[in-house]
């Protein structure tokens, strides 16, 4: 193999319904720009849509039949009604498409779906249907209709179906192989055959010499195993590789020989360099001692090989993600669960993409911040970034995008947003966040008017001492006026929120509880998840545990993977016996439901009364922040239009005077500023001077050195008129 290998790139089932997973896009434009020829695939979409045809629904159908399932009363009746299921499974898939929406009306008025299990939760839904417009309801219903078939799938031909995971559990903490080996020779099952039918159909189509699976999670993992093994069965002269987030966190001490059966070469961390020394080698241009990051079998023994000399690939060389072949009008718009950040996730098409490698504070306990992904941080220049926003828009015609950071630098994302509004490119956008001060109030506006509509964030244990031992880096206060500067900019704003961190005490988790409450009572956020803390190999906590009074007790290591580590609390509270009543309340509270009831409410068991004053979080959205004439050298910038002048001659009791009278003329409204005609023709000449040329940096100590000498005010005397604050109201922001 010493041309150029043509190469296949497969995101193995499952992941997103709604868009692509972008890890071979980012794979394929970078290999493409260096001249390779690539294709790609998610075999996730794919496998989905195979199966929830009338054929692929007709062949479950038909194994149940045939087989000897312990059937559920509720799979029996799926059973019965499989003639409605048979005739509406292929129009609900062209509706969650977009490419029937007059489907809407019937299925959002019953009597178009045949109805299981799935859907006894509507009637506790009625509630939030009411705010759903007949489209959102339709999608919703037809998810629901979707999940009822998964779990009939589930509980027949495919025990491991899901549509976000495929055989998950075998790759969760899979210390040892064996669970994943022993499946793996089993004869597949029905939803297996027609996944090796799509990749046998692709094979013979592209005809590639190499294989590459991103795995990014464990419900990847045995579908991109099992399909490694029906190439290695029938393409045997084709060779494999894998790389992702899951071998990244799971797979760093690898010494288990067997998935080399499937699997010739594995990778760690960014893909772009290993995969190009991969491609260099199978050309005879580099040897095998030279490879980067990659595991591979030799004499029977597991080899780690990072002999390359060649740094990583920059971010800014990375190049523009390529969704060229992948079926971007075929994904599904779900409604899955009404929590409003979640459903970004799964709703709508979003070109993902990453504003900056790694993560600029990189020192929270609970992360992973000494691989790689997180640890090594590196930025690109705004306009690069716009640049590939450009390129992936005139690709993909989809103007959504997902920012994937670990943390999207706050600076980086000003300049970002400085960028699109100069070019005047038009993006809807959401992305992860730190809540950290930088991110001011005018900060947030800027965002919103460059097309932000959504952050998610760390609150995480919503307590200052378990916040200042996880080394996060706020306090509950600053998260509450930063969640409040980006709520009142129209933000819609996501906490990650945290219980069971090592020594949290059951009253710290009640006071997190009612710091959330407050939080939602204020409405200063919109949406939130409880995450049970987890303790991983690669994390402070993981690495130390001792440190944070907390005692590692397993796994046996393994030659598999290892990540997850189990643990014992002795100082902190049985953390189990929360995690049910924090998830009601949160649901809830997300609802505007219960928000004034005791804390215990949510609580089948004796909890304490919760310590934080009841106005803590009204009292930290009420701090004013510093005023502009301490802001000398921040950058000024102005949302609006030029104004239109001219000066106003008046006589009153004989005596006549001017004023200056400015006209702004706005997408929806008119209004006008009088002041003197010296200040107007300052303001004037500033205000169109900022909206026409957003490329300059000017300060405000810049405005303030032109500023009319013998007015009535000086300048730091006109930065608290009326005037000024209007305009800054209006769209004058300083950052």
């Amino acid at each position: 193999m010493n041309a150029a290998p043509k190469t296949l790139l497969i995101t193995p089932p499952l992941t997103q319904l709604n868009t692509p997973y972008p890890a071979t896009a980012y794979i394929k434009g970078f290999l493409r720009g260096r001249g390779f020829d690539v294709t790609q695939a998610d075999f996730g979409l794919e496998l989905v849509l195979r199966l929830f045809s009338r054929r692929g629904l007709n062949q479950v159908f038909q194994a149940i039949l045939e087989g000897t399932h312990e059937l559920s009363d509720n799979s029996q009746r799926m059973l019965r009604l499989r003639k409605s299921y048979l005739d509406t499974v292929e129009p609900v898939i062209k509706f969650l498409q977009g490419r029937d929406s007059t489907l809407a009306h019937p299925i959002a008025m019953g009597a178009f779906l045949p109805e299981a299990s799935r859907f006894l939760q509507l009637a506790d839904l009625e509630e939030a249907f009411g705010t759903m417009g007949i489209t959102d309801r339709a999608r919703h219903l037809a998810t629901l209709y979707l999940e009822d078939l998964a779990d009939l799938i589930k509980e027949t031909v495919c025990p491991h179906f899901g549509f976000s995971r495929y055989a998950d559990k075998l790759a969760l903490s899979a210390t040892s192989f064996d669970p994943l080996e022993n499946e793996l020779q089993t004869a597949p099952n029905l939803v297996d055959q027609l996944l090796l039918e799509i990749l046998d159909e692709r094979m013979q189509e592209v005809q590639p010499e190499v294989v590459g699976f991103s795995v990014p999670f464990p419900g990847n993992l045995y579908g991109a195993l099992r399909l490694a093994q029906f190439i290695k069965q029938k393409y045997p002269h084709v060779k494999t590789l894998m790389g992702g987030g899951y071998p990244n966190t799971e797979l760093r001490t690898l010494r288990e020989p067997r998935i080399f059966k499937y699997i010739d070469f594995i990778t760690l961390d960014d893909g772009e360099g290993p995969w190009l020394r991969l491609m260099e080698y199978f050309q005879g241009q580099r040897a095998v001692e030279q490879l980067q990051r990659t595991f591979l079998l030799q004499n029977g023994e597991v080899q780690y090989i990072n002999g390359s000399t060649d740094a990583d690939i920059p971010h800014t060389e990375v190049g523009t993600p390529d969704y060229s072949d992948l079926k971007l009008l075929e994904y599904l718009s779900v409604v899955e669960v009404l929590n409003p950040m979640h459903r970004l996730w799964s709703d709508g098409r979003w070109n993902k993409l990453t504003v900056a490698h790694g993560c600029y504070w990189k020192r929270c306990s609970f992360c992973d911040i000494t691989l790689d992904y997180i640890s090594r941080y590196e930025t690109a220049p705004a306009t690069l970034l716009v640049d590939r926003i450009e390129q992936i828009i005139a690709q993909t015609g989809q103007t959504g995008f997902h920012f994937v950071d670990e943390a999207a630098p706050p600076l980086a994302l000003r300049d970002l947003a400085i960028e699109l509004l100069r070019r005047g490119v038009k993006i809807t956008w959401w992305g992860n966040i730190r809540f950290e001060k930088t991110f001011s109030a005018d900060l947030c506006r800027l965002l919103a008017a460059s097309g932000c509509i959504a952050v998610s964030g760390g609150l995480e244990v919503a307590s200052d001492r378990l916040l200042a031992k996880m080394e996060k880096g706020v306090s509950i206060a600053q998260v509450a006026r930063v969640t409040r500067d980006f709520t009142a900019a129209g933000i819609m704003v996501h906490a990650y929120l945290m219980y069971g961190f090592p020594t949290q005490t059951a009253q710290e988790t009640i006071d997190s509880l009612e710091v959330v409450r407050q939080l939602f009572e204020q409405n200063v956020i919109q949406s939130g998840y409880w995450h049970r803390f987890s303790m991983t190999a690669h994390s402070p906590v993981g690495k130390n545990p001792e440190k944070y009074g907390v005692v590692k007790v397993g796994p046996e290591p393994g030659l598999f993977a290892d990540n997850d580590l189990w643990h014992e609390d002795p100082q902190g509270a049985d953390h189990e016996l929360f995690g049910a009543g924090l998830a009601k309340a949160l649901y809830n509270y997300m609802h505007g439901i219960g928000l004034e009831e005791p804390l215990s409410f949510w609580f089948d068991f004796k909890v304490p009364r919760a310590s934080h004053p009841k106005n803590m979080i009204a009292q930290a959205v009420e701090a004013i922040g510093k005023p502009d004439s301490e802001k000398q050298n921040l950058r000024v910038l102005w949302l609006g239009n030029a104004p239109e002048m001219e000066v106003v001659t008046k006589t009153k009791k004989g005596r006549t005077f001017q004023n200056a009278l400015l006209t702004f003329t706005e997408k929806t409204e008119e209004y006008e500023i009088r002041t003197s005609p010296e200040v107007g023709q300052w303001l004037h000449t500033w205000l169109t001077r900022l909206s026409e040329d957003l490329g300059t940096k000017y300060l405000i100590k810049d405005l303030a050195a032109d500023y009319p000498e013998g007015q009535q005010f000086t300048f730091q005397e006109f930065l608290i008129t009326d005037t000024w604050l209007d305009l800054r109201e209006r769209g004058l922001l300083v950052v």
